[in-house]
């Protein structure tokens, strides 16, 4: 089955750090993976309580898995010669989900307008340049909720997809979290009905429910 042209993204597997320095000034890149607003602003306090003399703590980020969210930040340099520089190379990298925050140690000597951005550019393609970069297939979480007798044809039938449990929970019915490869999420959740009611494809496509067996879709991720 083909996927679509959205079904993977890249992304940074953990933090990284980058250097630039010019007449004096020191630019210290700090690049981590976040998936949503408040993880990317976590890490931004971290920096700043980890950098609190800097004159600068300038940042970035891109979020969602089509990049659809992104937000530029000058901290108090001119407008446009920080922000925008550093997404501009998140977008280079081809990046998603990714922060980066560049702290600036004033040097005493003043860098005008293309100095600064080049510096906030090079510190920030240096963080992303030693990162690990990372390609990540987009995922739908999906909740099985399924009476006890149906335990073993589900487990089998998880087993044959080669889904593995990411939590579950056992009480008065039986409760399995799984994530399905968005793109074929739809011809996986039909091959997990045919295989729990022990039935072909064809007919799983004209039946409705398998009776004790509930199917949530959740969110991404």
């Amino acid at each position: 089955m083909s996927t679509s042209i959205t079904d993977t993204y890249k992304t940074i597997a953990a933090p990284a750090e980058g250097l630039f320095r010019d007449r004096g000034s020191k630019f210290l890149a700090y690049a981590f993976p976040a998936r949503t607003e408040a993880e990317a602003l976590a890490r931004l306090d971290e920096v700043r309580k980890a950098h609190p003399k800097a004159r600068h703590h300038c940042f970035a980020w891109r979020l969602g898995y089509e990049g659809t969210r992104f937000r530029a930040n000058d901290d108090g340099e001119p407008s446009g010669t920080a922000g925008r520089p550093i997404l501009g190379q998140i977008d280079s990298f081809g990046l998603t989900n990714v922060v980066v925050i560049v702290v600036r140690y004033f040097g005493g000597t003043l860098l005008g307008t293309s100095g600064l951005i080049r510096a906030y550019r090079e510190a920030t393609a240096d963080a992303l340049a030693k990162a690990q970069i990372v390609e990540r297939v987009r995922e739908q979480r999906v909740r099985l909720s399924f009476d006890y007798s149906l335990m073993g044809p589900v487990m089998s039938a998880l087993e044959r997809l080669g889904l593995q449990p990411l939590a579950q929970q056992f009480d008065e019915a039986a409760t399995i979290e799984v994530a399905v490869r968005l793109s074929e999420r739809n011809a996986t959740l039909l091959r997990l009905k045919a295989l729990v009611a022990d039935v072909p494809l064809e007919q799983a496509r004209e039946m409705g429910e398998v009776s004790g067996l509930k199917v949530e879709i959740l969110e991404e991720g």
